[in-house]
């Protein structure tokens, strides 16, 4: 009985709704306990919101709807498979990070090889914990310029000492 688009809207914020119910009951349990058990509540209410917080950038991260092709993430590897292309890519010899406007990820490794993979890619989420472990990447930043529109390819991070690659393709 519950229309087809709140249905969809919660399962994609369902983590985050969790938390926030967590949190509820975390703040329940403090109001109402006495002791150490008021110190316990309120605790589980602030991991609650900071766990919500996590779980709030990671819907921000996923795509809106499955896209072309699957992601994969194995040991620090990427692997791509889309229905007309893909690739492989290693996290650790990566050293630039672009959105392109498709949209795309384009990771690109030292020698200049990268791969694209769509943003709405089914399993793109995988992703999120690769990037965020990227020496220096500011998560908030690659969720702005991920959701901006993009006229035109933009660095979302570069390996320290390094110089951007000018591709064109």
């Amino acid at each position: 009985m519950i229309r087809p688009e709140v249905k969809t809207l919660a399962w994609k914020w369902r983590e985050v709704l969790f938390a926030a119910a967590v949190a509820g009951l975390g703040l329940w349990w403090g109001a109402v306990s006495f002791g150490v058990m008021v110190w316990l509540g309120y605790g589980v209410a602030a991991v609650a919101v900071m766990l919500g917080i996590a779980a709030a950038q990671k819907v921000r991260f996923r795509g809106d709807s499955d896209g072309p092709g699957v992601v994969v993430l194995d040991e620090r590897r990427v692997t791509y498979l889309g229905p007309e292309d893909g690739g492989v890519a290693d996290l650790d010899l990566m050293v630039q990070l672009d959105v392109t406007p498709a949209p795309a990820w384009r990771l690109i490794n030292g020698d200049g090889n990268y791969i694209d993979i769509p943003t709405n890619a089914k399993g793109v989420e995988v992703l999120f914990d690769a990037f965020t472990a990227l020496p220096g990447l500011s998560t908030e930043h690659m969720l702005s310029v991920l959701q901006r529109t993009k006229p035109a390819r933009m660095t979302v991070w570069m390996a320290p000492d390094h110089r951007p690659y000018k591709q064109v393709h």
